[in-house]
């Protein structure tokens, strides 16, 4: 077999049987961040070893250009039809990667999911970027596995597919399943999908190449800490906050809150006040109507589950609050999603 030097001075194997076929599936209204920053990984690692470790193949169901949410279409090599038809006993990836975006809480393909079913069975690993867990979930192919999905999206999958394991974890590697949580979270999956298959070596150089300044792990954060994203540093106001978001479904009394804190109420209510320009009870009804305008957006709960689900016991008083806060009712609001 023939070998020669890369560019990371290493001694490399050019044999064609040795590169990996990655497949992405382009889901309409799919995420131009998360498919982007899942395939240049992948070329960057071509380049940088001088050799062909990954091929890629981009599909779509009927093999033309599938819109992103940007407004941005995207070309495809393949239809999903063409690949059954010309390779009806063939194993056609070692990944498939389902790309997804806005709107996936509707999406209802049972050609798709089928055939994401017969891919599966073919041993190929399956995985999904941004909301594309939807996807797999819908096709019955994260049944006992754990997945990552989008901090925006995770009340709302959570509540449609109670049985799942889902985290906030940038990504999850489950057995045969790779999912990321979206952004440049598919950037990261990558990376580490690199490193397993080539070394940390291989994957470090790529990470530079993409002016990373460290390879996160999959168990790093989503979002940014409390302090950063408020603007806030007081340490007791961000346990009151961070109590708040872990109680949604059912909220915590004032002084229950304030008790947990080591306040009495009324000093909760001017540390709220002095920080944030709003009393707790303000605050708290501002986290759980926002909890429910994503149930409204990303799930098919009725609205009277959607109100129980963010705190609120009357369905006429969550409609209230709902429309004081939004100008709009949950059900106006939810007509819009769907639009």
């Amino acid at each position: 077999m023939d070998s020669h030097s890369n560019e990371l001075g290493m001694r490399t194997t050019s044999v064609a049987s040795e590169t990996a076929s990655v497949g992405f599936l382009l889901i309409p209204n799919f995420s131009m961040i998360a498919f982007s920053t899942a395939v240049e990984p992948i070329r960057i690692a071509n380049r940088l070893s001088g050799t062909p470790l990954y091929s890629w193949t981009v599909v779509s169901k009927d093999g033309w250009p599938v819109r992103a949410s940007n407004g941005i279409g995207v070309n495809v090599d393949r239809s999903m039809e063409d690949l059954k038809r010309d390779y009806p006993n063939t194993k056609l990836f070692d990944i498939l990667v389902v790309c997804a975006g806005l709107g996936v809480e509707r999406y209802r393909d049972d050609e798709t999911f089928a055939w994401l079913r017969r891919i599966e069975r073919q041993g190929t690993k399956i995985g999904a970027v941004c909301t594309g867990a939807y996807v797999l979930a819908r096709a019955k192919l994260l049944d006992g596995y754990r997945c990552a999905i989008h901090w925006e999206n995770l009340p709302g999958f959570t509540e449609t597919f109670p049985d799942i394991a889902v985290s906030a974890d940038l990504f999850e590697v489950d057995r045969n399943r790779l999912t990321s949580s979206g952004g440049t979270a598919a950037l990261d999956m990558m990376l580490h999908l690199i490193s397993v298959d080539h070394g940390s070596k291989l994957a470090t150089a790529v990470s530079e190449q993409c002016l990373l300044d460290r390879m996160r792990s999959p168990h790093d954060r989503q979002r940014l800490p409390l302090r950063a994203r408020l603007g806030i540093h007081n340490p007791t106001l961000i346990s009151a906050i961070e109590m708040m978001e872990a109680n949604i479904a059912e909220p915590l009394a004032q002084d229950e809150l304030a008790r947990f804190v080591g306040l009495s109420r009324r000093q909760l209510e001017r540390l709220f006040r002095k920080h944030l320009g709003r009393s707790p009870g303000q605050y708290y009804m501002e986290l759980r109507l926002d909890r429910a305008r994503h149930l409204l957006y990303q799930s098919e709960m009725p609205i009277v589950d959607v109100a129980l689900a963010s705190g609120f016991v009357s369905a006429s008083h969550f409609s209230k609050c709902y429309r004081q806060m939004y100008g709009r009712s949950p059900r106006d609001e939810r007509v819009t999603a769907d639009a």
